[in-house]
């Protein structure tokens, strides 16, 4: 997570708190699963949190957060699964972008957030962001009220933070964010995805190869790989591979994003401490962007939601389309 993206007092620690106890748990599971002579893998990475991302994007195996449903309680037209291959075949209808590794995905979003999951106001802000293309630079980012159109602060470098040390910074830069490579049948997108899983910055102490060797993980790489661009053949192939995980549900009722568009919401399993949602449009299935929520005392709170507006390919930080 990054220094502008600070979670409120207390609640990352709490969060790392229960992913280590929930991580040991899914150790001591594998150890007592794991053939012998299997193949140990240690990786060492960093959180995935998009712009306005919470610890609650963490994930370790497929713990599922049972809570009150953000919404009315009508019943969803269609499932999980049924939704997300409609998406792909909207990813099909679209254009496809190219880039160099020395350039970068330039993605434009509104997000609405607060700085408290269980008080304070309502902000809506609008987020540019620059992210390297082939994961050889920093990532760079703007932001500005939505309600002053000439509020834009400065440029800032985004780095990763040390989960150990919240105030030190790792050189680390971010993982590439366009995915040109991937494979564009299901099947090979999910082997792709188990030999080269996302980098998440585990917590000290957190057996990290019963996360990586998860079942989970494959899954939680593909849902990463959305805060980037992926071509529309291999976007079509992602989200057929997230329409086999188990455990994702349709909110019921009508969702509106923070532009105002309407669309359905994807509940995601496996999130620690809260919920995160992947917005839909209700007609086309286009990707509309994310919603995050707090758990506390059995009570769910919308803590942020970010709307893409808009993605396009760039050559450097600060360039618009």
């Amino acid at each position: 997570m990054n220094k502008i993206d600070q979670s409120p007092p207390g609640f990352e620690e709490q969060l790392l708190t229960d992913l280590t106890a929930h991580v040991a748990r899914r150790a001591e599971m594998a150890s007592a699963a794991r053939p012998v002579g299997r193949r140990t893998r240690f990786l060492h990475g960093w959180r995935f949190a998009g712009a306005f991302g919470l610890a609650v994007t963490l994930t370790a195996g497929a713990l599922v957060v049972q809570t009150m449903r953000v919404g009315d309680q009508s019943p969803p037209a269609a499932s999980a699964s049924e939704i997300l291959r409609l998406a792909a075949d909207a990813a099909l209808q679209q254009p496809e972008l190219t880039a160099r590794p020395d350039q970068y995905v330039f993605t434009e979003s509104l997000a609405t957030i607060r700085d408290r999951p269980d008080s304070g106001p309502y902000r809506t802000i609008r987020n540019q962001l620059w992210q390297s293309a082939g994961g050889v630079a920093y990532t760079q980012a703007r932001y500005r009220p939505e309600t002053d159109p000439n509020g834009w602060g400065e440029l800032k470098v985004l780095r990763i933070d040390d989960a150990a040390d919240p105030d030190k910074e790792l050189d680390a830069f971010q993982p590439p964010a366009y995915h040109g490579d991937l494979p564009t049948d299901p099947d090979e997108l999910l082997r792709y995805l188990r030999e080269h899983p996302v980098d998440l910055f585990l917590p000290e102490g957190a057996d990290e190869e019963a996360v990586y060797g998860d079942e989970s993980m494959p899954y939680t790489t593909a849902r990463s790989m959305l805060r980037g661009y992926v071509p529309p053949r291999a976007l079509a192939a992602l989200y057929e591979l997230l329409a086999r995980e188990p455990g994702a549900t349709v909110i019921s009722g009508d969702v509106v994003d923070a532009a105002g568009r309407h669309g359905v919401a994807i509940r995601m399993p496996g999130v620690i401490g809260g919920n995160e949602d992947f917005l839909f449009d209700r007609d086309t299935h286009v990707f509309l962007g994310t919603r995050g929520s707090v758990v506390r005392n059995g009570k769910e709170s919308l803590h942020s939601a970010a709307a893409l507006l808009r993605i396009a390919i760039v050559d450097r930080p600060g360039q618009l389309p």
